[in-house]
């Protein structure tokens, strides 16, 4: 048994009638081989645009999927930058409150009767009518006595001044009671008071402080 080659009709572009007229036309054309010096400056310029096109297409999406990658990094730092502004935050205040009570140990043992006026000079208005002013604290000696003396009669008051020591006291610790109401000092517990408040503060912060987003700038502009 022998093969049998496969034969391919010859068929004919172009087709005539009866009468040698043509019925359709061929659809060959044969290739162009040259071209006038304009037609190649032509051509080379429309291969140059093509190019440019495709270059800067290609560039767009490169830059497009830059930009969304740096976008998802963002999202995903975000949460993270945010701990650590908080923690920042947290640290610079715990800072501050320690610088705070090491200026202040060394200013109340310097000046252990500071608090004192300063609670007189806010009260004299309430204690001015008062005929008698009792004041605890720790031991006092006599110059100590005279200079709270005075200053309650610089602060205005001109009743009975009656001094108690209380040993207990931390120093530079006072408790005032007059007739109409009563006010104490106490350095540990102002600044527990502080404490408080400071940790309030941080924790209002953490629950509605501002997060930056990528589309978003620190200046609030997008």
């Amino acid at each position: 048994m022998t093969a049998q080659s496969a034969h391919t009709p010859f068929s004919f572009d172009t087709e005539f009638d009866a009468a040698g007229v043509v019925v359709q036309a061929s659809a060959f054309r044969p290739a162009r081989r040259a071209w006038s010096p304009a037609e190649v400056d032509v051509l080379l310029a429309e291969a140059r645009q093509e190019a440019r096109n495709a270059a800067l297409a290609e560039a767009e999406s490169v830059q497009a999927m830059a930009l969304s990658s740096i976008s998802q990094a963002l999202t995903a730092a975000i949460p993270t930058l945010t701990r650590i502004a908080h923690a920042h935050r947290e640290q610079s205040a715990e800072l501050a409150l320690a610088a705070a009570r090491v200026v202040a140990a060394g200013a109340l043992d310097r000046f252990p009767a500071g608090p004192l006026q300063a609670a007189l000079e806010a009260l004299g208005q309430e204690i001015d009518s008062s005929p008698r002013l009792v004041i605890r604290s720790g031991e006092l000696e006599e110059g100590g006595r005279a200079r709270i003396e005075q200053l309650c009669a610089d602060a205005g008051f001109s009743g009975v001044v009656a001094f108690r020591d209380e040993p207990g006291l931390p120093p530079a610790s006072f408790q005032l009671e007059w007739a109409d109401g009563r006010a104490a000092f106490e350095p540990e517990a102002a600044f527990a008071r502080m404490r408080e408040a400071l940790d309030s503060a941080l924790a209002a912060e953490a629950g509605h402080a501002e997060t930056l987003t990528p589309d978003t700038s620190p200046e609030g502009r997008p």
